[in-house]
């Protein structure tokens, strides 16, 4: 049998670390020769993911064919799917999860907890009177990490309105963000991750930290699992996916997004967990038994984010105040170049406790940068 992977980042390369222990081979398509995949595999191909011949021709020998990126060509799958292989995600469910207003309709088709919103085909259609201000406003579509994203706060605000295809939502009293890896056979059994709680950078709108489990009350964090399992089960399509939801301040939960795929805020279940995401991954394109999710220890994971003012070949500082941590795991992602926002990397710890967990976080945010050299 042989995997076929589209996107050759990070996720492909954890990927790829942890499909290395199975008689399968997996290849990797990617635009960018120095991916993070490149130098893993002797089955990379340069190439793009959005071009659907391209697609059609890297696959026509695999038998089974994944994504580490939504921002794929679904005609491909789907025609790679018709000819009889074993497409994760399900084409059908991609589309979906690529245009955010298809997404934020069916979550209210199917009786699921979301922001209020309505739909804008463009500036002409968004009215402030619907939804009063202040208000958010996504891009359908080719938003990620916070991209395609922005808060209209007031009326001077307007002006920065995106005259593109919008869902427009009720900016959410939010009192955390947390998110719940589901993973699903097919045949109606799934498999949930305990919940993890993100912690945000408010000024590049990226993950700052993750820590699992959260420590919410055990009634919110079942409450999650149990949203999480409805929608994934509602997808009824064999697939791994991450639902990202706000816990409000008067302790309601709203789903925000899915992400159909291996995800950042599931890193830490490598070290964690009695099988990471990227191993339910692998079954899943290997049409094996889902894993175990237990979590063995409370764990925390930081992202290694390219510092402001660095551009250029990258440069970890402070590895050697890490590596004194006990119980401490550092992912570089082998990144040939850093600048400011762009994920590098990732460091996990472990800990018996939530204080230890927060204290270690503190510790390496105080003594790493990814710096360029």
């Amino acid at each position: 049998m042989k995997l076929a992977i589209l996107g050759g980042g990070q996720l492909g390369k954890m990927f790829l670390q942890e499909a290395a222990d199975y008689p399968m081979p997996v290849a990797v398509l990617d635009p960018d020769p120095r991916a993070p995949c490149a130098a893993l595999t002797g089955l990379f191909k340069q190439g793009d993911y959005r071009d659907k011949q391209t697609v059609l021709d890297f696959a026509k020998d695999a038998d089974a064919v994944g994504i580490e990126i939504e921002h794929v060509s679904v005609e491909a799958l789907e025609a790679l799917e018709e000819a009889g292989k074993r497409v994760i995600p399900a084409p059908r469910v991609l589309r979906l999860i690529q245009d955010k207003g298809l997404q934020k309709q069916f979550y209210a088709d199917h009786g699921l907890p979301t922001a209020p919103f309505y739909l804008a085909s463009g500036l002409a259609d968004i009215d402030p009177e619907r939804i009063p201000l202040p208000f958010v406003q996504k891009t359908r579509t080719g938003g990620y990490d916070g991209k395609g994203v922005q808060v209209i706060v007031s009326e001077e605000d307007l002006h920065k309105l995106w005259d593109v295809p919008s869902v427009i939502e009720t900016l959410c009293p939010i009192a955390h963000e947390i998110a719940v890896i589901v993973a699903a056979d097919g045949d109606g059994g799934t498999v949930a991750y305990p919940v993890v709680e993100m912690v945000f950078d408010n000024v590049l709108n990226l993950v700052d930290y993750v820590q699992m489990p959260s420590f919410l009350n055990a009634k919110v964090r079942d409450k999650a699992q149990q949203l999480a399992q409805q929608l994934v089960q509602a997808f009824a399509a064999p697939g791994l996916y991450a639902v990202e939801m706000f816990v409000t301040k008067d302790g309601d939960i709203w789903i925000n997004e899915t992400a159909p795929r291996v995800h950042n805020s599931g890193h830490l279940t490598i070290e964690a967990c009695a099988n990471s995401q990227f191993e339910q991954m692998w079954r899943l394109l290997a049409n094996m038994p889902l894993g175990s999710v237990q979590q063995y220890r409370p764990a925390a994971m930081i992202n290694l984010i390219g510092a402001y003012g660095h551009s250029g070949p990258a440069l970890l500082e402070g590895l050697d105040a890490v590596l004194a941590l006990d119980e401490t795991y550092i992912h570089w992602y082998g990144k040939a170049e850093t600048r400011p926002g762009r994920k590098m990397g990732h460091i996990t710890v472990l800990a018996d406790h939530e204080p230890a967990l927060k204290a270690k976080i503190e510790q390496i945010r105080q003594a790493v940068r990814v710096i360029s050299r």
